[in-house]
Parts: structure tokens; C-alpha cells; sequence
């Protein structure tokens, strides 16, 4: 959206293929109180439809369905939805990424309700509280850190009987007094009607199961990059995000020319609303700058 605002504003004629379930991971937060501009914080559909409203105020053009595959190794650069053909200049791949999750019971239930895949976006809700982390990688221990600033109690669960995060990471997590490691455990569901209240955990080797009282469960299993419709075209790395090549003109170019990238879909590591706008605007005034320079 941030990108659409910024292209249209430059008089470019904008599409925004928006997919039929628009608005990423913002429409499945319902507080957000991280975003600048918000004093008593929005909720996250509310926020995405003001930034639509924008963007259309400014001439964007919309389509609300998913694109089913992309041509950007050519000029025109082409994206499909169905069978209609949309031609373009210049591309900005800002597709996101989506949070795994365990496949709980309860867990789609209570998204937004207790149950979150972001500490630094959800974790002032749980000052003072009891959480629980799941995951065994540097993600999950930096979560798990971060909720340590502002929970009673942290509890990391490991399928393992070791962490792969790096020793650094882990000297810091088990240096922490208020976080408790259970080694060999999956979460088996999540407890509560309205919020969390609770989880229940099985041994993997004795296969006991247990309850622990918390009022959050955060999930930190890794990202999936909405990549696969770029694949054999855009360049990404091991986990599929997209690599940009940052020059001194454009910061978030890819390896094709005329294509730009913006948000999660590259940006592994910050994952917020605020750095996804930022990139955005980056990719924007790439895109406006690089068809400057390139003739018809």
C-alpha cells in the first residue's frame, strides 16, 4: 500500500493486485499499537483499509484477486490473474510472508487472542504475565528475551534436547532468571474459550502430557516467504526470501532489471508494519527512478 501511494503520487499509473484476502499479517493482528501516528493504537484491518483508502485516493488501481504467474525477465513485465494479462514497466514484489504455525486445535481460534507469531508486535499485551515460547532457533530466543523485558515468566518448549540457535543466543537465554527451558515437549493444544488460558504439552519420549498456565503463546517455527510464484526468475536465498541488491541509487532492487522488492517478502529479520512501509516507499522511489533512466 505504502508503495502504491508513493507510485501514484509520482503520477505513475499504479496496479495493485491485491490478492483475494488482502492486507497480509496486519489482518490477522487486532491490536497494533507499534505504528506511528496511533496514540491509542488500531487495529490491524482497520489500519490496512485507511492505507487502501489512500492509495485510492491517489488514483491506485486495484484488483482483488491473486496473481497465477509472472513473466519479469522481459519487457513488458507481465503478471497474470487468471487469464487476464496486466503489462508493466517496472514490478514491485511486496507478496510477504506468512508465520508457520503447529496446526493446533485451538490454535487458528485464538490468533490475536493469545496466540502470536511476533513478540515485538504483541508483546506489551502480556506485561506481566505467564507466556510460552515453542521453537528451538535463534528467532525463538530472541523472542523469547524480548518477552523476558516484559513478562512474569517465559517458558521456551523444544521438540529437542538441545537448541540449533547460536551459543551466543543461548548463553543469553540461559542466563536469563525469569525463562524456564522443557526440553522433549510439543505443544498438543491450546487452552481457553475467549483468550489463552493455557497449554497442554506432551513428553515426545515418554508421552505424558501436561498443563501449563499461561495467558500466551507465542510461535517462533520460522517464516514462509510468499515467493514461489518468482521462482526461476527472482533470485532468493536457502529460505526462499527474495535477494535484493542494494546500490547507491536503488536500495531494493533484485536481479532482474525493473524489479523491486519490498516488505517480509525480503526482510527477514525486522518483520514490522513500520519497516514494511519504509521498504516500500524505497521501492517506490526505485522504481519511479530507474524508469527515469530507462528509456521506452
Amino acid at each position: 500500500m505504502t508503495a502504491a501511494i508513493y507510485a501514484t503520487r509520482a503520477n505513475l499509473k499504479t496496479l495493485v493486485v491485491a490478492g483475494t484476502v488482502a492486507g497480509g499479517q496486519l489482518m490477522i493482528t487486532t491490536d497494533v499499537e507499534n505504528y506511528p501516528g496511533f496514540p491509542n493504537g488500531i487495529l490491524g484491518p482497520e489500519l490496512m483499509e485507511l492505507w487502501r483508502k489512500q492509495a485510492e485516493r491517489f488514483k491506485a488501481s486495484f484488483v482483488d484477486d491473486d496473481a497465477s504467474r509472472v513473466d519479469l525477465k522481459r519487457s513488458p513485465l507481465t503478471v497474470w490473474v487468471s487469464t487476464d494479462a496486466y503489462e508493466a514497466r517496472t514490478v514491485i514484489a511486496a507478496t510477504g510472508a506468512n508465520a508457520k504455525y503447529l496446526g493446533l486445535p485451538n490454535e487458528e481460534r485464538l490468533k490475536g487472542r493469545g496466540v502470536s507469531a511476533c513478540a515485538t508486535c504483541d508483546g506489551m499485551f502480556f506485561k506481566g504475565l505467564d507466556v510460552a515460547v515453542v521453537g528451538g532457533g535463534d528467532t525463538a530466543m530472541e523472542e523469547a528475551l524480548y518477552l523476558s523485558r516484559l513478562c512474569k515468566t517465559v517458558t521456551v518448549i523444544h521438540r529437542r534436547n538441545a537448541f540449533r540457535a547460536s551459543k551466543i543466543m543461548q548463553d543469553r537465554l540461559f542466563a536469563t532468571p525469569n525463562v524456564e527451558v522443557i526440553w522433549d515437549h510439543v505443544v498438543e493444544d491450546v487452552i481457553g474459550e475467549k483468550k489463552v488460558e493455557g497449554i497442554v504439552i506432551r513428553n515426545v519420549k515418554s508421552g505424558a502430557t501436561q498443563r501449563l498456565k499461561v495467558q500466551g503463546l507465542f510461535i517462533a517455527i520460522g517464516h514462509t516467504p510468499a515467493t514461489d510464484i518468482f521462482k526461476g526468475q527472482l533470485e532468493v536465498d536457502p529460505r526462499g526470501y527474495i535477494i535484493t541488491r542494494s546500490t547507491e541509487e536503488f536500495r531494493t532492487a533484485t536481479n532482474l532489471p525493473g524489479v523491486f522488492a519490498a516488505g517480509d517478502v525480503h526482510d527477514h529479520r525486522y518483520r514490522q508494519a513500520v519497516t514494511a512501509a519504509g521498504f516500500g516507499c524505497m521501492a517506490a522511489l526505485g522504481g519511479e527512478r530507474w524508469l527515469q533512466k530507462t528509456p521506452r
